[in-house]
């Protein structure tokens, strides 16, 4: 890491010392609200920012999620969630509150196609994007240069799916070296096994070039071509064992016309593409995704 991203992550360390996030999703029922809210103010914390939705006021499911200023926060944590317990209990809640001082380590792993990977640490030398890049992981060497160049480790690990298993074996133990928190498949042109995802929870992060539920699967972009379609696009979507049917964070289009080739179609939707990625990870590091059954909540 360069000397100006890390003074960027130290300046918003240093800021957010005191900022926490609360998400939250139970069954919708009068009240809920109004007991978050007076806990969070026994412990004299301030609401900088609330956004909720429910299914149906009537028998549907309410989601929550409440960003707050909290003096003393670090010390008050362990506490805070001992005690939100009872609410939980009494609400039924699944739940999270989280620093946000705490900066989210990511791992990206990419294969040939960059632009993706360089839309990412574009926005992260930036500070745009506020995670800790750690680490680069690739079947091929295309992205090496620049990766190191930018200081961060880069790992060369062949895949495919003859040899899946020692691959994902490599990799996951460098995602335990780096204590990662989150990975994002920028064009990482593989399959991974289920035993990789089921380890890693609505922490996996993909770009496919297409608008899905069209064109699942390889060579989306001939495929529209020989559909004839108008309109191309890209979707992000938390990876699941089932190819390209994981909750959807987020999605965007581009029309296109008869006088667009293959090699047309591929370099529009690269840039769809990269800013649909950017700012799925975005929304992921600043915790404004509620997964609920194979659909996204985003705030």
């Amino acid at each position: 890491m360069n000397s100006y991203i890390k003074d960027q992550i130290e300046l918003f360390q240093d800021r957010n010392q005191n900022r926490g996030r609360l998400l939250v999703s139970c069954p919708d029922q009068p009240g809920i609200v109004s007991a978050i809210s007076k806990f969070l103010f026994s412990y004299n914390a301030n609401i900088i920012e609330s956004s909720q939705y429910s299914t149906n006021p009537e028998g549907g499911i309410f989601f929550l999620r409440i960003e707050f200023e909290c003096p003393g926060l670090k010390e008050k944590e362990q506490d805070m969630k001992k005690r939100f317990a009872t609410i939980v209990e009494k609400f039924s809640m699944e739940w999270t509150i989280t620093r946000v001082h705490h900066v989210k380590k990511a791992a990206i792993f990419v294969s040939k196609e960059l632009h993706c990977l360089l839309e990412l640490l574009w926005e992260w030398q930036s500070g745009d994007l506020m995670a800790d890049i750690v680490v680069v992981i690739s079947n091929h060497e295309a992205a090496r240069e620049v990766v190191e160049g930018l200081n961060i480790p880069f790992y060369y690990i062949p895949a495919n799916k003859e040899i899946r298993a020692q691959a994902e074996a490599q990799q996951l133990l460098l995602l335990e070296k780096y204590d990662i928190d989150f990975v994002v498949l920028a064009r990482y042109m593989q399959i991974l096994s289920q035993k990789f995802v089921d380890e890693n929870p609505h922490k996996i992060i993909n770009i496919h070039h297409s608008f899905l539920p069209a064109f699942v699967g390889a060579r989306p972009y001939e495929r529209a071509y020989d559909r004839g379609v108008k309109i191309i696009g890209a979707t992000s979507h938390y990876v699941t064992n089932e190819l390209d049917e994981g909750p959807i964070i987020e999605q965007d289009i581009s029309r296109v016309d008869h006088r667009d080739n293959v090699d047309n179609l591929k370099k529009i939707g690269r840039k769809i593409e990269r800013s649909v990625l950017a700012r799925s990870v975005k929304w992921h590091i600043e915790d404004r995704i509620i997964v609920h059954q194979n659909k996204t909540i985003v705030f």
